[in-house]
């Protein structure tokens, strides 16, 4: 019998040992930060980086066209709150459908917090193919109607402070670019409060900060590890597809991540069916002897 128990034992060793092993590779190969850098031609890290680091940040005095080629400064749209994407008109997959995205998400926050609370700014970063024309036809192409949004075209000599100011970061590619998909909040005043990222927007992605801004308290950004987690994984999402010449969205990451937490709490789920079997193991040897 004690040799039984003995064999058995050294058996779960054994397996315990295997899957630990197993376990610790699993979330190595999740997490290693070259295997997810070589999925785009952006520094992800870096992206990241600066694109939070904008928050807090006071947006600087810019000028910028609208549709109709008249000026805008940017400080203009103070008073409300304010949220800021960056598109480029070249972009046929990923710029057009984050921006439909973004209209759903906006058009649920006017009915919960009601109409002209808050406006919206699309900038279109490639200049000077991102014209007013340019914009003006993409919205129109892209049905956005909203009296609140407007598309705007940088002058080409600011587009570099402009992105700076906004944390965007974003690299030309041999069909176009390569560019982090975030949308900024900003405050009443003009200053950064949130960054929002990924190609599918959910208004209570955008409701929280929006809603809090409203009431006039001020909005602070969750810094925990598994928001900075989501944050990464909506940047990495979004790849360039050398063979259709687009952006797409890459699931891969989310589901090995997915699977990584699903082998994980199998492994929890195993040592402690292995702790209880052991402890009740132990309480019958003391019985027995």
């Amino acid at each position: 019998m004690a040799a039984r128990l003995s064999l058995r034992s050294r058996w779960h060793s054994r397996w315990g040992a295997t899957l630990a092993a197993a376990l610790v590779a699993g979330v190595l190969a999740v997490a290693s930060p070259v295997h997810a850098q070589g999925r785009s031609g952006l520094d992800v890290d870096r992206a990241l980086t600066v694109s939070q680091e904008a928050i807090g940040r006071q947006i600087g005095e810019h000028i910028l066209l609208d549709r109709e080629g008249k000026p805008v400064l940017l400080s203009s749209y103070r008073g409300k709150p304010l949220l800021v994407s960056f598109i480029y008109t070249g972009c046929f997959v990923i710029c057009p459908t984050t921006t439909r995205s973004l209209q759903s998400a906006v058009n649920d926050l006017e009915k919960a917090v009601g109409p002209n609370q808050f406006n919206v700014v699309s900038v279109g970063f490639n200049q000077p193919e991102d014209s007013p024309q340019a914009l003006k036809a993409f919205a129109r192409q892209n049905g956005i109607h909203n009296a609140n949004w407007n598309f705007l075209s940088p002058p080409m000599a600011t587009v570099g402070a402009l992105a700076k100011d906004f944390g965007f970061i974003y690299a030309a590619t041999p069909a176009g670019f390569d560019h982090v998909l975030q949308v900024s909040v900003l405050d009443a005043q003009g200053r950064i409060v949130h960054q929002v990222y990924g190609e599918k927007l959910a208004a209570g992605d955008l409701g929280e900060p929006l809603k809090m801004l409203l009431n006039g308290d001020t909005y602070h950004p969750s810094n925990s590890f598994l928001s900075n987690l989501v944050d990464r994984v909506r940047i990495l999402c979004t790849v360039y597809d050398p063979r259709t010449g687009g952006y797409k969205v890459d699931y891969t990451l989310p589901l090995q991540i997915g699977g990584g937490v699903t082998f994980f709490i199998l492994m929890m789920a195993f040592f402690f069916n292995e702790w209880r079997a052991s402890r009740a193991r132990r309480k019958r040897e003391r019985g027995a002897n």
